[in-house]
Formats: structure tokens, C-alpha cells, sequence
């Protein structure tokens, strides 16, 4: 991604955030990469390793929102994530609204549950934010945050 330019930004990180995470966790005993929507995405003990940048400005993880309400992404929270906080209301049309699933999804396990590595990021500023955690997402395409938690950037101290 050696450019001075932004028109190779977006579409280079998005593919250098599943290699970046891959090649970081390598030595993690028990790691494994599965492929997904032709990304090499990272497995660790039944979690799916994912990362989502959220932002292009230093905002909080709780403003996170996907592109879209529907793809691999939206799929992957909603059949891996949490159970959603609030139930939907049963009407009992289920086989009119009978929700199909990303098909690479088929290759996960039904105890597999998606973490996701929320990150904003700007190409002046760097990674400004980085947490963790699971979130659903709702009809508005916001993530909803079940827990979260802060990772120390690079650089960053720790306070004990």
C-alpha cells in the first residue's frame, strides 16, 4: 500500500485487515484461517476473529455501523453474534420472511460465534480507536453492543 494517493486506501485495507490479523495470531496455538467471501478470515478455539473499521474519525465504537443490512458481514453477526437483547415480535410468518445466509457461511459450525475488531482509521492519522467485543445488529444498521473493550494501540501504556 505504498501510495500517496487515496485511491488504493479503502480498497487495500479492507484486504490487508484479514492478512494483518492472520499473520499476527500465526503463533496462537489453535489457530486456524477459513475463507470467507475470498478472504482469509482467523479462528480461534470456535471464535471468528473479524475486523470491521467502523470510522475515519476518532469517534466511540457504539456509533459502529455497517454499509449494509445485508452481505457477509450483516449475515455473520446475525447468525454467530449474540442473541439479540430485544426479541423480534412473533407474528408467526416466518415462512414468508425465511431469511437465507451468506452460503460460505455453511462451513462454520453452530457453536461458532463471531468477535469483532472494530478499528477506526484514517490514512493521516493512523488507527485512532481499536476494541473488541459482540455486538447484533439492528434494523438501522447500527451495531448494538452487547460488551466491548478498549485494546492499547501500539504505543500505547497500559495502566495496571
Amino acid at each position: 500500500m505504498h501510495t500517496q494517493t487515496l485511491e488504493a486506501y479503502g480498497h487495500g485495507l479492507h484486504a490487508v485487515q484479514y492478512e494483518e490479523l492472520a499473520t499476527g495470531l500465526a503463533h496462537v496455538p489453535g489457530t486456524k484461517t477459513i475463507r470467507l467471501q475470498a478472504r482469509s478470515v482467523v479462528m480461534v478455539a470456535e471464535r471468528v476473529l473479524y475486523p470491521i473499521r467502523y470510522a475515519k474519525t476518532d469517534v466511540p465504537v457504539t456509533a459502529a455501523r455497517l454499509r449494509s443490512r445485508v452481505g457477509l458481514r450483516a449475515d455473520l453477526i446475525r447468525r454467530h453474534g449474540p442473541e439479540p437483547l430485544q426479541g423480534e415480535l412473533d407474528l408467526g410468518l416466518e415462512e414468508l420472511y425465511a431469511r437465507e445466509f451468506h452460503s460460505d457461511l455453511d462451513q462454520l459450525g453452530p457453536d461458532t460465534r463471531v468477535v469483532l475488531l472494530a478499528y477506526a482509521c484514517a490514512m493521516d492519522r493512523g488507527v485512532m480507536r481499536l476494541e473488541w467485543g459482540e455486538a447484533e445488529v439492528q434494523a438501522d444498521r447500527y451495531l448494538l453492543w452487547h460488551h466491548h473493550n478498549a485494546l492499547p494501540l501500539p504505543g500505547e501504556r497500559r495502566s495496571a
